[in-house]
């Protein structure tokens, strides 16, 4: 039995360009993986799935109850109010205390209690208190209690935007186990590839169609190499076809130029009579207009046919990004911590914690949410002071990235953003340092609030590697939070090819394996 038929859906953006169409599914028990480059529709499918706005085009069948996962939770609500259950637990509580009022008794949810805690256990929180404030919670724990709220009222389909962002190893645990565990439907759009390892279909969202691929993410990873492989192939045949349509175009030319030529000197000779010489000269100049003519068409249908070719070489393989050197020498010190200390009110967030990074090396932070990685990471990029203990850093030669790119300013355009970054820098070097990022002519004028994710990212390192010194070292906090699959693995190809130093906070072990990370430090310990 379906628990969800979408039928033709077709779906825009709010300035209403279409992002795509012809979206046939039915959703049983099962978990489908939502996929696709930034901007192309998975926030919007899903909210119209859960009924927030309405599809440009065709039907959407809820036949079962569909909840979906809140990502902005207010921080300042408790995790009653966010749960929303704080009315019906207070009548609870009056019945208990035998202070009735009104419709208690007949309004009463007697399984609440139950469900409450066995949502909070399926989201991997079974002891936080009701009355705490979400603003006392990590990124990861609101998440969790996000999770807990839509599973309250048992729905028949859990729609998911991105649900693993900002979990730690036991949250993306726990959301592992509610999809294996979960008996109705799942919808999750996501860009993280152990989670989708485990999905039993993989529906991808495109502006020139939609694909839907039986199984989970290595099966997607191996049709779509494929395409890429069969798309690299046909831009190579269709260039080889041109150059060959142009020769054999030019041969004729040549040809006729040659006929042409002996024409008028036999005309010049006058050896023929002009009657035969005016009828020759008329059929060479028809034969020469239809070479000329048909020549030129199949070299148009070449080009055409190249072009078609190279835009699908295009969408289907990332932006080539790479980094210039460091110049980074194998014994220089970029870092040296000694018995850090770092205390959040009487709270003592780490205590003693040492790192030396020398040379290239790659180091992971690791931790559960809340243990300190973000506020470790600001000590290490001279942003806070610790409590106690002592950093030593080469600061110009490090760079930080937190998780919101906050180097950038979204109100600005991103010629503008070049000199303000790197001051002294001509408008000509911004232009080609765009460029070499895969910002060209066009690009540098728009403004940073209308990229995507993976773009924001390669504009803040287009900007850092701009500088007259760039940085020999980055440090990198869930530097793929917002990142698309494409362009994960363009910023994992960029950085593994790179010989400069990485210290990052990830919770996406590819991730840290494809950046080649050499030690982990764990605040968990």
């Amino acid at each position: 039995m379906s628990l969800l038929t979408l039928s033709g859906v077709a779906c825009a953006a709010p300035d209403s360009t279409p992002l795509f169409s012809g979206l046939d599914l039915a959703l049983g028990h099962e978990a489908v993986g939502l996929v696709g480059r930034n901007g192309s529709g998975k926030s919007t499918l899903l909210a119209a799935i859960a009924g927030r706005i309405a599809p440009v085009a065709g039907e959407i069948v809820r036949p079962g109850r569909v909840a979906m996962l809140d990502q902005s939770p207010d921080p300042q609500l408790s995790v009653a109010e966010t749960l929303g259950v704080t009315e019906k637990l207070a009548r609870l509580d009056r019945i208990e205390r035998g202070a009735l009022e009104g419709d208690d008794l007949d309004a009463a949810d007697w399984s609440l209690t139950t469900r409450i805690e066995q949502a909070l256990a399926q989201a991997g929180l079974p002891t936080i208190e009701l009355a705490r404030t979400l603003s006392t919670l990590s990124g990861g724990e609101r998440t969790r209690v996000a999770i807990a709220a839509m599973l309250i009222d048992q729905p028949d389909v859990l729609l998911l935007d991105e649900p693993t962002n900002n979990l730690d190893r036991a949250g993306r645990d726990a959301i592992a186990a509610l999809l294996r565990d979960w008996n109705g439907g799942a919808l999750v759009a996501s860009h993280d590839r152990e989670l989708l390892a485990q999905v039993d279909r993989i529906v991808e969202l495109t502006r020139v169609g939609v694909h839907i691929v039986g199984g989970g993410w290595e099966e997607f990873q191996r049709i779509r190499t494929a395409e890429r492989e069969r798309a690299e192939r046909a831009l190579e045949s269709s260039e080889h076809a041109l150059a060959s349509t142009r020769r054999e175009a030019q041969r004729e030319r040549e040809k006729q130029d040659r006929r042409d030529s002996r024409g008028r000197a036999r005309r010049v000779s006058r050896s023929q009579p002009k009657i035969l010489l005016d009828a020759r000269q008329e059929r060479a100049e028809r034969t020469a207009a239809r070479y000329r003519t048909g020549g030129a068409d199949q070299v148009g249908e070449a080009e055409e046919k190249r072009e078609a070719a190279r835009a699908d070489v295009e969408r289907e393989i990332p932006i080539d990004m790479a980094l210039p050197p460091s110049g980074l020498a194998a014994n220089h010190v970029l870092i040296e911590a000694r018995n850090l200390n770092r205390r959040v009110g009487s709270r003592t967030l780490f205590s003693g914690i040492d790192l030396t990074v020398r040379g290239p090396e790659r180091v992971a932070i690791e931790g559960p949410n809340g243990s300190g990685k973000t506020t470790l990471m600001r000590l290490l990029a001279g942003k806070d002071s610790p409590d106690g203990g002592d950093i030593q850093r080469d600061g110009a030669r490090i760079a930080w990235l937190d998780q919101h790119l906050s180097l950038l300013d979204p109100r600005e355009t991103l010629i503008e953003a070049m000199p303000r970054l790197n001051p002294g820098l001509t408008r000509e070097a911004a232009h080609g340092a765009l460029a070499g990022f895969g910002f060209r002519n066009v690009w540098a004028e728009r403004e940073v609030n209308g990229l995507s994710g993976g773009e924001r990212m390669r504009l803040a390192l287009a900007c850092l590697f701009a500088a007259p010194t760039p940085p020999q070292m980055l440090l990198l906090d869930e530097p793929t939070n917002h990142l698309d699959l494409a362009a994960t693995e363009q910023l994992e190809a960029a950085l593994a090819d790179w010989d400069g130093a990485i210290v990052c906070v990830s919770h996406d072990a590819g991730f840290l394996t494809a950046i080649g990370v050499q030690r982990r430090l764990d605040l968990g310990d």
